[in-house]
């Protein structure tokens, strides 16, 4: 009589590939920068290759290296808060959802920028969005 051997089955113990598993997962968890929430949030603007057929409105409040204000192109007296108020709150009651850009020079004061922003505020305006330029790569 002939007797073959019984094949013992083959079992694959999973055991330490989940080990190693759970291992990298937390070592990329712990290893991950996480980004910092900032207080103001803003919305950078998309440009899209085609010109739009009609452009929504919107405030545009443009600050140059000088500190000078100008509200949808036309100059302001001076930069103060309640002047730059007095500009955007006849566009702003028309529509209250209209959306607000400020463009500053990048060498202007930040002061000016604050003082722009705090009048927007003041307005309870909060569709406001900062105006960059794109870096070349």
């Amino acid at each position: 009589m002939i007797h073959r051997n019984k094949r013992s089955e083959v079992a694959i113990n999973l055991t330490p590939l989940i080990d190693v598993v759970f291992l990298l997962l937390i070592f990329f968890m712990v290893s991950t920068s996480f980004t910092r929430e900032t207080q103001i949030k803003l919305e950078l603007p998309k440009a899209d290759v085609e010109k739009l057929e009609s452009e929504p409105e919107m405030i545009e409040i443009s600050i140059d290296k000088e500190g000078r204000i100008f509200i949808n192109g036309k100059s302001l007296v001076n930069a103060q808060v309640e002047t730059i108020k007095k500009a955007i709150q006849p566009i702003y009651e028309n529509n209250k959802d209209i959306p607000v850009i400020i463009s500053a020079d990048a060498n202007t004061a930040y002061q000016s920028v604050v003082i722009a922003m705090d009048a927007t505020s003041q307005l309870g305006i909060t569709n406001l969005k900062m105006a960059t330029q794109r870096t070349k790569e």
